[in-house]
């Protein structure tokens, strides 16, 4: 990307944009010698500089004729972030207002990687107990940072990894199919069960960038279903030493997450003798 294409990017006309980066390679500058520099006509160029001087990204030098300079990039970056954050805070304070979440128990198909990486992160910082997940190396590596702060929060994490479990506050249990599986699998797997009441499945491409597949869903019965038979992959993965104790904390029926109350409308008992299926 050109310096001048980076600021169109961040909300720059095309014509502030090579008037500021004009003014990088040589300043102070008037409007005139800018105007021919660009061939631009002077009062495009004058109306440029007028609004960059509103954005804090030229001081101007009064005097007849007037000139301009540049303010550093890192300045004028840094104000660009402040401001745009200001506006993130204003927008998410009123979009919230309007928002009324509900849930309708349907199966949603998620297109793009960046939306199924926002959802992923916005259910696990909604994690209020449980968390289950299967992750291929690239969604794991993404998405480590909000699983390590979930665990912070004393949210109980345990899912099914393909390479040598990371050092984590959070449990990992390698897939006893790893190497077949992420020799054969079309695709990165992505996983997450959060509180048995959603989940996200997605099959991402091999380099974890691209979306094959990806479906959410609030349903919590569907929900406790993938609660359900993850939580059993898990159990098998780990070592014999490990299950007894997995089972006490993540099976559906065993660690009763707020899913299954919800559910079920009460506290389901912890059988002595059933299996971990509802």
């Amino acid at each position: 990307m050109d310096a001048d294409e980076g600021l169109v990017a961040l909300g720059f006309t095309e014509v502030e944009a090579r008037v500021y980066c004009e003014l990088l390679k040589g300043a102070p500058a008037t409007g005139y010698r800018l105007a021919q520099a660009l061939g631009k006509a002077p009062p495009s160029i004058y109306q440029a500089l007028a609004s960059l001087e509103h954005k804090g990204a030229v001081l101007v030098e009064e005097g007849e004729p007037r000139s301009f300079r540049p303010v550093p990039p890192d300045e004028v970056l840094t104000a660009l972030q402040r401001g745009f954050e200001t506006r993130r805070r204003e927008a998410a304070d009123a979009l919230r207002k309007l928002h009324t979440p509900v849930q309708d128990d349907r199966i949603y198909h998620l297109k793009s990687h960046a939306q199924v990486m926002e959802r992923a992160r916005a259910m696990i910082a909604s994690a209020s107990e449980r968390l289950l997940f299967d992750l291929f190396p690239p969604p794991l590596a993404a998405l480590t940072p909000a699983l390590t702060e979930a665990s912070a929060r004393r949210v109980s994490i345990v899912g099914l990894v393909y390479d040598e479990p990371p050092k984590a506050p959070f449990a990992c249990v390698r897939s006893s199919s790893a190497d077949f599986v992420r020799e054969r699998w079309p695709g990165a797997q992505l996983t997450l069960v959060v509180d048995a009441r959603e989940f996200l499945v997605a099959l991402l491409t091999p380099d974890g960038t691209g979306v094959k597949q990806a479906i959410w869903s609030d349903s919590v019965y569907l929900s406790c279903l993938q609660h359900s038979g993850l939580a059993a992959e898990i159990q098998l993965s780990a070592p014999p030493s490990a299950r007894t104790r997995l089972a006490r904390s993540f099976s559906l029926i065993n660690s009763s997450p707020p899913g299954l109350r919800q559910l079920v409308g009460r506290q389901p008992r912890s059988p002595s003798k059933r299996g971990d299926t509802p």
